[in-house]
């Protein structure tokens, strides 16, 4: 936890149950407990109990609990409450009345008068995030960044109110977090993702959509328009009166906004389509994803009274964020790229269309939709090398468009990718999964940090590629 503990308020000996004790669940009850909340903790994986227990917690089955007595469950986003179906505890929380919360929430109770940043979308919100953080800092600002990325909401630092916490929201959180009002709300471009826990794509935009929540009268959204549902969300926001709509743009102009022309980004805000950064020299944010990426940390950094100048500077010096097309290494014509993040085909896609001669290493746990984001850049790839689950699927997706062998696992993939790319006489080994990483790794990190050391074991000793 963070060096000064968050106090939540109005948790002083209530009953508090918490479901889920991985690292922001476990954070979020030492919080608790240190705000003199009664709480019950349970996970259904006996490791994490016994860490929980480790650390003091009072350990609680709450399937079996009195459900009188909570006042409110406390829920990791990764469980689900309502689809494809709630968990048992979830279900009993509600059917006793129960408010079913998530950390994040606790963070706006515990820090009320600081500002919010808060950035969703299915792709891209990591960077962006990040990348924002960054650029606040360098200007000056107190800044803390966490959410879904980095630190858990409550291993923050207080910051009171001359801070701004830049939070990454997935749609699990945002479900979770009913008190949320951010000063700037960013929502960069919405595709099928997640659909089984949403109950289909109308439920996965509508909890998009609570990234917007809250009736600040200087709050401000900005929302990607390159593609259909954020446009209907913009239209839909400004036929609500929301005070202020910053559309951002990789594709087309975004008056009053922030948009890519001719390889620079334009700022609009003032109506003055002004050239402000060459996108060249982001040197880390390659492609039209991270264009998109940097238009929006533009815009929310203007929108926060850092200069335009500033804003640039910064963003050239952002270092980017591991396993996300994280160059790792370069050796005899061949770069060696850690996309590990790209959980899902669009994903992937946003990689693919940055490189040429591309050896792609690509499986996992298939997702809905599997490589169908990706079909217009096969051209791009030379050859890939199939593991885990969708290894058979995709065989049976890629057919005779792109040559392909079955490897299985990781190491024999990068071995294979890089023998090829090398006979070859040089190209790209893109390790974009376009898959989550559930069968065979514990998460997408774990799974870059094998794609990295089976680089090494290739190669022997690297040096980091630059950037």
């Amino acid at each position: 936890m963070a060096a000064e503990p968050f106090l939540i308020p109005d948790v002083d000996q209530r009953f508090v149950a918490v479901l889920g004790l991985a690292r922001s669940g476990l954070v979020a009850a030492q919080a608790l407990r240190a705000s003199d909340a009664r709480v019950w903790a349970w996970d259904d994986d006996g490791a994490a109990r016994g860490r929980a227990a480790v650390a003091g917690l009072r350990l609680v089955d709450l399937v079996h609990a009195d459900w009188n007595a909570p006042d409110f469950l406390l829920l990791s986003p990764g469980i689900p409450h309502t689809h494809p179906q709630p968990h048992p505890v979830a279900a009993l929380a509600k059917d006793h009345g129960k408010p079913i919360i998530g950390d994040i929430e606790l963070l706006l109770r515990a820090q009320p008068d600081a500002a919010y940043v808060g950035v969703t979308g299915t792709n891209g919100k990591s960077t962006t995030t990040a990348l924002i953080g960054h650029v606040l800092k360098r200007a000056g600002k107190r800044v803390e960044t966490g959410g879904n990325i980095g630190e858990p909401a409550l291993a923050l630092a207080p910051l009171g109110g001359d801070g701004c916490y830049v939070l990454e929201l997935s749609s699990y959180q945002l479900e979770l977090t009913p008190s949320l009002a951010c000063r700037v709300a960013v929502l960069l471009n919405i595709t099928p993702d997640h659909l089984d826990r949403h109950g289909g794509m109308p439920g996965y935009i509508e909890a998009k959509a609570k990234i917007f929540a809250g009736d600040d009268p200087h709050r401000a959204a900005i929302i990607g328009i390159d593609d259909p549902h954020c446009r209907a969300m913009r239209d839909r926001l400004a036929a609500s009166g929301h005070p202020r709509i910053v559309p951002i743009s990789v594709e087309t102009r975004a008056a009053g906004g922030v948009h890519v022309a001719d390889g620079n980004l334009i700022d609009d805000l003032d109506g003055n389509a002004t050239p402000v950064a060459e996108l060249a020299r982001f040197v880390a944010l390659p492609g039209p994803h991270n264009w998109q990426n940097a238009a929006a940390a533009y815009a929310t950094a203007r929108l926060l009274g850092v200069a335009p100048a500033t804003i640039a500077q910064a963003t050239e010096s952002f270092p980017g964020l591991a396993h996300r097309q994280q160059r790792i290494a370069e050796r005899d014509g061949v770069l060696y790229v850690n996309d590990s993040k790209a959980t899902n085909g669009e994903a992937a896609s946003k990689a693919l269309a940055c490189y040429d001669g591309i050896y792609w290493i690509v499986g996992g746990l298939p997702k809905e939709g599997g490589l169908d984001a990706t079909r217009t850049l096969w051209s791009r790839v030379r050859r890939a090398f199939l593991i885990g689950e969708a290894a058979d699927r995709f065989a049976d997706e890629l057919g005779d468009a792109v040559p392909h062998e079955h490897c299985g696992t990781l190491a024999v993939a990068v071995a294979a990718a890089a023998a090829a790319a090398q006979r070859d006489g040089g190209g790209v080994v893109l390790f974009s999964p376009a898959c989550a990483s559930f069968d065979q790794f514990r998460n997408f990190e774990e799974r870059g940090e094998a794609f990295r050391a089976a680089v090494v074991e290739e190669l022997g000793p690297v040096a980091e590629a630059s950037a």
